[in-house]
C-alpha cells in the first residue's frame, strides 16, 4: 500500500477436472475487491505449477499495478538457473524466451541472467574435480548496522571472547588442512568474512593468516581475499599485515558516500574516512578492491544514491557490488513496519541508473544473487573490470565445488564432483557456542572424509 501498510489479502488456488483437461484458477481478494484469472490445459505436473503461478500473478498484477521484475521466479541463484535452461534448450536466445514466456521474467532481468550467466560459466570451467575453496568466518563487528542480518557479534558485547575465539580458530584451520592433505585437495580460493575481519587487531589478523598459510598448500591458489569491510576498523599496520605473501583481493564497502545516510543505518565512519581508507590501501600497494553499497538505505534517494556511483566510479576500484537492502527478521530494521514495495520504485530506479553508469566505466556483472524480503523483489549484483571477478563468490554462488568453512557461524558445503550431491556441515553459530563446543564441531569434521569416501 501507498502508506506502507500491509493489504488484507485472500489467495485461493483451485484445479478442477474439465473433460480430459485441467480448469486451473486463480482468486485474489483484497480490500473488498476481486480478481479471477483462468486456464484450462492438459498439461500437468511442473507445468501445470507454472501456469497457477502465472495466473496468481497476473491477478496480483491487476489488482496492485506492480509489475514484478522476477516474474514467478524464486530462488537464489538466476543465473545458474539460465545456465540450466539453456544447456537443456541448446540456446541462449531460448533459454531468454522461457524466462520471458515462462516465468515471466522481464527481459532486462532475463538478459542479466544471460550476461551473469556467461561470465561466471567461464569462470566455473577454472575449477576441476579435486578443487575446493576454503572461507574463514571472524563473526565481530564494531557494532552492528541496523541492516544486517548475518551472525555477528559487537567488539562491546563479544570482545572478551575474541583471544580464545582465535586460539581456537587457529587449531580448526589446522585441523581442516589436514583433512584436505589426507583427501588430496587442492585449494583454489580463500575468503576472510565475517562480520568484519579487520575488527582484529593485526596480530591476531596475522596469526590465523600464517595459520592459513602453514596449514594449506597454495600451490593452486588463484585467489585470496580479505574483507575489510568498515572504514573505521581500516589501519596502516592491519594492512600491511593482509598484503604480505600471497597478493590479496580486499573489499572496503562505504555503502553509501552519504553521512547522512551513514549515521541512519548506524555506521561508525564518515564519507572522508572511507575515501582516506581507500587512499590507504592503494597506497600499501592493494591492486584489486572491491566496494559495496547497498540501494534502498533510510534517507537514500535516486539522486543521492547516484552520486554514490558516480563517486566510486571516481575511485576506480576494480569491482563494485550493488546490493539491494534486504529487511531480515534478525536485523534492526527487520521489525519496522515500512513496506518493502513501497521503496521498491525508487531502488529499481537506482540499480537502473547503477548499470548506466558503471557499464560505459568497464564495470560487468559476473555473478548474481536474490535474498527473500528485498526491495522490490530484486537482486544483488557483482560488478567488476575485466580479470578483477572474484573467483570464490561465483565458485560459491555457483555451487561449483567443496567449500571447507572455519570458524562460528561457517558452513562447510561439500560438493560431489560431476554430481549435484551436497551435503552441509555446520559450524556452531556464535562465538560463545563455538568456544564452548568446539571438540564437538572438530568431531562433525569427520563427516567431511566420511563424504568423499562415498563418492
Amino acid at each position: 500500500m501507498k502508506d506502507g501498510t500491509q493489504p488484507n489479502i485472500t489467495v485461493i488456488i483451485k484445479i478442477e477436472p474439465d473433460g480430459e483437461n485441467k480448469k486451473l484458477t486463480a482468486k485474489v481478494i483484497s480490500d473488498g475487491k476481486e480478481t479471477v484469472k483462468e486456464k484450462t490445459q492438459s498439461v500437468d505436473g511442473e507445468k501445470c505449477k507454472r501456469t497457477l503461478f502465472l495466473l496468481l500473478l497476473s491477478a496480483l498484477r491487476e489488482l496492485t499495478s506492480y509489475t514484478a521484475p522476477w516474474g514467478i521466479l524464486t530462488g537464489v541463484r538466476p543465473a545458474k538457473l539460465f545456465h540450466t535452461v539453456s544447456r537443456e534448450l541448446r540456446s541462449d536466445e531460448k533459454a531468454v524466451k522461457f524466462f520471458t514466456d515462462e516465468l515471466s521474467v522481464s527481459e532486462e532481468k532475463a538478459l542479466l541472467a544471460k550476461k551473469v550467466a556467461e561470465k561466471e560459466n567461464r569462470i566455473i570451467s577454472l575449477s576441476k574435480p579435486d578443487s575446493f575453496s576454503l572461507y574463514i568466518s571472524i563473526p565481530f563487528c564494531p557494532s552492528r548496522c541496523s541492516y544486517c542480518s548475518f551472525v555477528s557479534s559487537s567488539i562491546k558485547s563479544a570482545g572478551k571472547l575474541i583471544d580464545s575465539y582465535v586460539e581456537l580458530l587457529k587449531e580448526e584451520i589446522r585441523r581442516t588442512g589436514e583433512i584436505a592433505r589426507d583427501l588430496n585437495l587442492k585449494l583454489e580460493t580463500v575468503y576472510f568474512g565475517g562480520g568484519t575481519p579487520t575488527t582484529l587487531c593485526a596480530s591476531q589478523l596475522g596469526e590465523i593468516m600464517d595459520e592459513v598459510e602453514k596449514s594449506f598448500d597454495f600451490e593452486r591458489l588463484k585467489e585470496y581475499t580479505v574483507e575489510a569491510g568498515r572504514p573505521d576498523t581500516v589501519t596502516r599496520e592491519k594492512l600491511e599485515v593482509i598484503k604480505r605473501g600471497f597478493p590479496k583481493r580486499i573489499s572496503i564497502n562505504p555503502q553509501t558516500l552519504n553521512d547522512d545516510v551513514l549515521k541512519a543505518i548506524g555506521r561508525a565512519h564518515t564519507v572522508q574516512d572511507f575515501y582516506e581508507k581507500f587512499a590507504l590501501a592503494r597506497l600499501a600497494g592493494f591492486r584489486n578492491i572491491n566496494c559495496d553499497i547497498i540501494a534502498g538505505l533510510p534517507l537514500d534517494t535516486p539522486e543521492s544514491f547516484k552520486n554514490t556511483v558516480l563517486g566510486l566510479c571516481g575511485l576506480e576500484p576494480e569491482s563494485i557490488t550493488v546490493h539491494t537492502l534486504s529487511l531480515k527478521r534478525s536485523s534492526n530494521m527487520g521489525s519496522e513496519t515500512k513496506s518493502l514495495a513501497s521503496i521498491g520504485a525508487s531502488v529499481s530506479e537506482m540499480l537502473r541508473s547503477s548499470d548506466e553508469i558503471l557499464t560505459p566505466c568497464g564495470y560487468e556483472p559476473y555473478y548474481m544473487y536474490r535474498q527473500s524480503k528485498m526491495a522490490g523483489n530484486l537482486e544483488n549484483v557483482g560488478r567488476s573490470k575485466n580479470g578483477y571477478e572474484c573467483l570464490y563468490n561465483v565458485f560459491m554462488m555457483d555451487e561449483t565445488h567443496t567449500v571447507l568453512a572455519c570458524g562460528a557461524g561457517a558452513v562447510t558445503k561439500l560438493k560431489a564432483p560431476n554430481e549435484n550431491r551436497i551435503e552441509r556441515i555446520f559450524n556452531y553459530k556464535y562465538p560463545f557456542e563455538y568456544i564452548s563446543n568446539f571438540d564437538t564441531l572438530i568431531e562433525r569434521k569427520k563427516g567431511i572424509k566420511e563424504f568423499y569416501s562415498s563418492i
